[in-house]
């Protein structure tokens, strides 16, 4: 899209209503709340991505948590699988704060960016086909946008298989279609896509994802992208 940049695709996402059961199901949340949070006043719209204008590296979730980045307005802010990600973010040094908490805490990123592959919140944490498929457009203007990026590593495989059709849409296809695994890697075009389980607790707290796995991620991120 000619003359794109990251803030017109915020704009265009913050108001984006072209999922009827997502739109229903994220206000319905914020109007609901839970208990621990029943002060707050709720986001309850779409998540934009955020972080370094100037990204490398791209880091791509699944969708909102609902009481996460619904809340809160920012993705991966407010939850426990944002809590392990960015202490991993601060120790690997994209991020100058582990805390994530909220959209005024003083957390930044240097050389990442983070976004999702649906910006709204999903009942279940499932978006449908559809509803994904009408979210990549997003995505794909994201990477357009982000003209240094190099990497783009994809947290769990609906993550993976968001980026390899957002990567798709931008002319960048990949045959055969690589399988999702942690620390899975390959090259598309002038970006490499890496593979990480998701930091959703229940992987942290199985230790199918332990910090030393995922600040390896971040590593390997950096070393691709030094090359």
């Amino acid at each position: 899209m000619s003359g794109d940049s990251l803030e017109r695709i915020r704009k265009d996402i913050v108001v984006c209503r072209l999922c009827p059961r997502l739109v229903e199901w994220r206000e319905q949340v914020a109007r609901e709340k839970v208990a621990r949070f029943a002060d707050q006043d709720y986001w309850g719209r779409p998540v934009p991505g955020w972080g370094d204008p100037d990204a490398t590296v791209l880091i791509l979730g699944l969708a909102p948590a609902a009481h996460g980045g619904n809340r809160t307005g920012r993705i991966f802010t407010g939850d426990r699988s944002g809590d392990f990600l960015f202490a991993s973010l601060h120790r690997t040094g994209f991020a100058n704060q582990s805390p994530s908490v909220s959209v005024d805490d003083g957390l930044s990123l240097h050389g990442a960016y983070v976004a999702a592959v649906n910006r709204c919140a999903p009942p279940s944490n499932k978006p449908t086909p559809e509803e994904r498929d009408r979210c990549l457009p997003y995505l794909e203007r994201e990477i357009r946008a982000l003209t240094r990026l190099d990497v783009v590593v994809a947290l769990g495989a609906f993550a993976w298989d968001g980026a390899l059709r957002a990567l798709s849409g931008i002319g960048h296809a990949v045959k055969p279609r690589p399988r999702f695994g942690h620390l899975a890697e390959v090259r598309i075009g002038p970006f490499v896509l890496l593979g990480c389980f998701h930091p959703s607790q229940q992987n942290t707290f199985t230790g199918k994802l332990t910090p030393g796995m995922l600040d390896g991620v971040f590593e390997r991120a950096r070393v691709l992208v030094d090359r």
